[in-house]
C-alpha cells in the first residue's frame, strides 16, 4: 500500500497533528514502509503456532493465596462518616 502526501495530510488532520509541509513526503515514505511490513507479516502462515503471552518460557512466581491481615472492618467503619448494614454510605455523584 502506498500513501501519498494527500493521505498523510488527511491522517494528520484527523489526528489533529500539525506537520511541516516539507516533511510530508518523508512521512508518506515511512508510513508506506510500515504498512508494507504489516502486510508482509499478515502473509505468514501461523496456523501451527501456539499463541503465547511472552516470548520467553517463564513461569510466573506467585505468592501463596493466604490471609495476611486480620479483619479490621469494624475499626475502619468506626471512623467513617456514615455506615449502614456494614456498608459505607457515600454521596451520589452520578445523576
Amino acid at each position: 500500500m502506498s500513501l501519498t502526501a494527500d493521505d498523510v495530510n488527511k491522517i494528520a488532520y484527523l489526528a489533529r497533528l500539525g506537520i511541516d509541509a516539507r516533511d510530508t513526503e518523508s512521512y508518506a515514505k515511512d508510513l508506506t514502509g510500515i504498512l508494507d511490513l504489516v502486510a508482509q507479516m499478515g502473509t505468514v502462515d501461523t496456523d501451527n503456532v501456539i499463541p503465547m503471552a511472552h516470548p520467553l518460557d517463564q513461569a510466573q512466581r506467585l505468592r501463596p493465596d493466604l490471609v495476611s491481615e486480620s479483619n479490621q472492618r469494624e475499626a475502619f467503619q468506626a471512623i467513617a462518616p456514615q455506615v449502614e448494614a456494614d456498608l459505607y454510605l457515600v454521596p451520589k455523584v452520578i445523576e
